[in-house]
């Protein structure tokens, strides 16, 4: 008799492999934090198994959790804060005065784990995060068992985190040093925008990545007051400067990339580098449209992130499927583009491959992470059900997220957390409320 962690019995298993296989009434085996087998449930080999924990959700479709590959997470404090400005104004005037106000340790890990608790609740395992004091968030990250992309800020200028780019690279090191054999923390490099890096850090980010085989993600032509600006001081566009500097590679990650012409994804293209598109809140913030159809015929890997709840104002990747396949439909005039397995893999394993880790995970197969969600799609409103892809992300699906596994961890049983105290987190929420409340009435006034 062999031995397992887990099985999961279930009524399907949706496995994101590159056959994208439906596989119906099987079981999945866990051993040791990843996938160890997949089989019929009335498989004999299967009765050979015995586990410390057996489900059965045979109600309830498994997948790949989902992988936000951009946002703030401690940004979920000022969700609803400053709604309906532009970008330029939303940040300048609102959002950077009150992070000067507030941003300390202790916002950033309380911001962290509200985020989180929203996050596993909506289906999301694993997460990318640039914000300041990234080691509280890495933290939070590693008590509730979550996987996480630490993207370690860099700007020109000091923050309440730090003095300048010396002192940001001197963490981002430090970073990279403490996390460089976990497997659920991995550390990237994160210049905020090329219009707060200028050249010399971004060549020390570009030695620093070559020095520690990571990656770099960086905000990148998010509207076309950026483009321009950048033409006026540079003479050259935002991805033109990129690859001058040598920042463009297959590990390049970049944010938004609403205003592009053929020259800038040809670059893109050329380099092998990653696009995170982040649709809602680049609707929210009137930042532009990003050229899905474009990208995706030019071969560009397309992952997809919420960007922070200050801007978005969720962090449900479900919905940023959906919106991303409806946006990409409208904005070509053309229904048949971002199908829905093409959504899916935008939201799992697209996101796994711009990190840099689509060897282990992002879909199901054997020996991947077992970062799993389960989903009961028994209610009436999801009746009846003719393509489950096609359900998932076209059917509003994010509150039917029951079960969640990290490294094979169970994060989520019967949509009860169980690694966080969720009254705890209200708590905190609320006090922060009433701080940054008084602080608006006053800068209104």
């Amino acid at each position: 008799m062999q031995h397992a962690d887990t099985i999961i019995h279930a009524g399907a298993i949706l496995t994101v492999n590159s056959a994208f296989d439906v596989l119906n009434k099987h079981a999945l085996v866990i051993t040791d934090g990843k996938i160890s087998a997949i089989l019929p449930s009335d498989s004999p080999t299967l009765a050979n198994i015995s586990a410390t924990e057996t489900f059965h959700l045979n109600n309830h479709v498994l997948m790949p959790g989902l992988i936000n590959a951009h946002g703030h997470a401690p940004m979920t404090l000022f969700r609803g804060w400053a709604d309906d400005y532009a970008l330029m104004t939303w940040l300048n005037d609102y959002i950077w005065p009150a992070e000067s106000q507030f941003v300390d340790a202790k916002f950033v890990r309380e911001g962290t784990e509200l985020a989180i608790a929203e996050m596993i609740r909506g289906g999301t395992t694993f997460y990318s995060d640039m914000y300041f004091f990234p080691e509280a968030a890495a933290k939070v990250a590693e008590q509730t068992g979550m996987r996480m992309q630490i993207t370690s800020p860099v700007f020109d200028f000091p923050c309440n985190w730090g003095s300048g780019p010396d002192d940001y690279l001197a963490k981002a090191e430090a970073l990279l040093d403490t996390y460089k054999h976990t497997d659920l923390v991995h550390v990237v490099l994160g210049p905020h925008a090329p219009y707060t890096v200028s050249d010399e850090p971004l060549k020390r980010i570009r030695a620093l990545a070559d020095n520690y085989q990571t990656g770099i993600q960086i905000h990148l032509h998010e509207t076309a007051f950026e483009v321009e600006t950048a033409i006026k001081e540079h003479g050259e566009r935002p991805v033109a400067r990129m690859q001058k500097l040598g920042l463009l590679d297959d590990k390049f990650q970049a944010v938004h990339m609403t205003t592009l012409n053929d020259t800038d994804i040809r670059m893109i293209a050329d380099a092998g580098s990653h696009v995170i598109h982040c649709p809602e809140s680049n609707m929210k913030l009137a930042s532009g449209f990003t050229p899905t159809q474009k990208l995706q015929q030019a071969n560009i890997n397309i992952a997809i992130g919420t960007d922070g709840a200050a801007s978005n104002n969720d962090l449900d990747m479900f919905g940023e499927m959906r919106t991303t396949a409806l946006l990409a439909k409208a904005s070509a005039l053309e229904p048949t583009v971002v199908t829905a397995p093409e959504a899916i893999a935008m939201a799992t394993i697209n996101g796994a491959r711009a990190m840099g880790l689509g060897d282990k995970t992002g879909s199901l197969e054997l020996g991947k992470y077992a970062d799993i969600i389960a989903l009961d799609l028994s209610g009436i409103e999801h009746q009846p059900i003719y393509d489950l892809a096609s359900h998932i992300v076209y059917t509003n699906v994010s509150n039917t997220v029951t079960h969640s596994w990290v490294n094979g961890k169970l994060l989520l049983n019967n949509r009860q957390l169980t690694q966080m105290n969720v009254d705890k987190i209200k708590q905190q929420t609320l006090a922060w409320r009433e701080k940054i409340q008084e602080f608006k009435t006053s800068h209104d006034h």
